[in-house]
């Protein structure tokens, strides 16, 4: 296994995480309809319907374009997960300048994208968001980087952490969005956006051969 993503990995990334959700839309959209609006499922769809539509074909991919692709399908969308998404995605594909990343350029992007959805939405570990997943998977990814952690390695752990975050917020109370609204009778139900995260690495992990990192 090569120590850098490349545009076919990056592309399997993307492919594979927009199965994942495609797999458990009805599960989140669930969880959505409990604590918020219910339109999570069907925002995330369409805006992974236009990052598949915008994708580079595999001769042409690298990381970066990519993940420019993904960021213009999600900043699209309405509701407010799909443009954090699309935001965050856009710091991923600035977190190199070659055509393939490093496990070092891919932590420094998704702590960048972190750091940019913080300033924008307030949202800390605990407030039952997709910072829940988020942030713990960032943390272990830079640990991972430090320690010059394969890009198995180091998603495998990054996608760990973000499924521990994302269980953790069963037990949370929301203190942003929607779900506000509910309050204690939102508690036992997970935050479609921090299952959502991940996903995401999990599929990142697989995509490198890491092994599925949940049951």
């Amino acid at each position: 296994m090569t120590n850098f993503i490349n545009g076919t990995a990056a592309l399997t990334w993307i492919t594979s995480f927009s199965e994942r959700f495609d797999s458990t839309q009805a599960y989140l959209t669930e969880l959505d309809r409990l604590a918020g609006d219910g339109d999570f499922g069907v925002n995330i769809a369409s805006a992974l319907e236009r990052t598949r539509a915008g994708l580079p074909p595999a001769t042409e991919a690298t990381f970066t374009t990519v993940f420019q692709a993904a960021s213009r399908g999600f900043m699209a969308t309405g509701g407010t997960s799909g443009p954090l998404f699309g935001m965050w995605f856009r710091d991923i594909a600035k977190g190199t300048k070659n055509d393939a990343a490093a496990v070092t350029d891919i932590a420094q992007g998704i702590a960048a994208g972190l750091s940019t959805i913080q300033k924008l939405g307030g949202a800390r570990v605990g407030d039952n968001t997709m910072i829940d997943a988020l942030e713990p998977a960032s943390a272990a990814l830079t640990v991972a980087a430090e320690r010059g952690s394969t890009p198995g390695e180091a998603l495998l752990e990054a996608a760990l952490a973000a499924r521990a975050g994302a269980e953790s917020t069963a037990n949370l109370i929301a203190a942003r969005g929607r779900a506000t609204y509910v309050g204690e009778l939102a508690r036992g139900v997970l935050d479609p956006g921090a299952v959502t995260i991940a996903l995401f690495f999990e599929a990142g992990a697989d995509t490198v051969g890491a092994g599925r990192a949940t049951s």
